[in-house]
């Protein structure tokens, strides 16, 4: 495994096109101006080369000259450490902390159920339903800051990104009350990092 990593230049990530987890890497990677090789890949069929690197075969995998990687939040707090700037964490400990924990909280009430729904379907509408009060709920949250909970984009707002660009394809409309979080949104797809983020399946989730 080390051989092979070791035979690169340059940073690649192996990619799911349309998977949200390999999304919010990329912005990461995006928002940082890291110079990167993405490979695409099918979570389904990853190929020898992602299970000779990553025992799990999971995507997104990262390869930085002899370091292998996996799990998208190992990924984007590395890359946050590796390149430093901008800083998409706090340096202040307890700050930092507390965004780990929004991120996690993000994965919990919001991530995963997307990724449910995503995944398997959700034929009696039950997972739709949950998220869609939970984002309303929290809609007054986004009018606080620029971005979640903070002045300046964070990776807990790398990870909510994704989510919100899968609404409609999730068949997810919210109501105008998330006027705040909508707001939120389009500042958010409006940056030149999440642009660029985007692969060309993904920009087909809004045509």
């Amino acid at each position: 495994m080390a051989a092979s990593s070791n035979r690169r230049s340059v940073m690649t990530l192996y990619s799911d096109p349309r998977n949200p987890d390999s999304h919010r890497v990329r912005m990461v990677l995006a928002e940082k101006g890291i110079t990167v090789e993405i490979a695409d890949a099918d979570p389904t069929e990853p190929g020898e080369e992602v299970l000779e690197l990553n025992p799990y075969g999971t995507l997104p995998t990262l390869v930085d000259r002899d370091l292998v990687l996996y799990e998208s939040h190992i990924i984007m707090e590395y890359l946050d450490e590796r390149f430093p700037h901008p800083p998409l964490l706090p340096v202040d400990p307890v700050q930092r902390a507390n965004s780990r924990l929004f991120l996690h909280r993000v994965d919990e009430d919001w991530f995963h159920p997307m990724m449910a729904i995503l995944k398997d379907g959700d034929p009696d509408s039950s997972r739709r339903k949950v998220l869609k009060e939970s984002l309303v709920r929290s809609a007054p949250i986004f009018g606080a800051h620029p971005y979640f909970m903070s002045e300046e984009l964070t990776l807990v707002d790398c990870s909510i990104a994704p989510l919100l660009w899968r609404l409609p394809m999730m068949g997810l409309k919210l109501p105008q009350q998330c006027k705040p979080l909508l707001e939120y949104a389009a500042r958010l797809f409006k940056r030149k990092s999440f642009q660029d983020s985007l692969t060309e399946l993904e920009k087909e989730m809004r045509d």
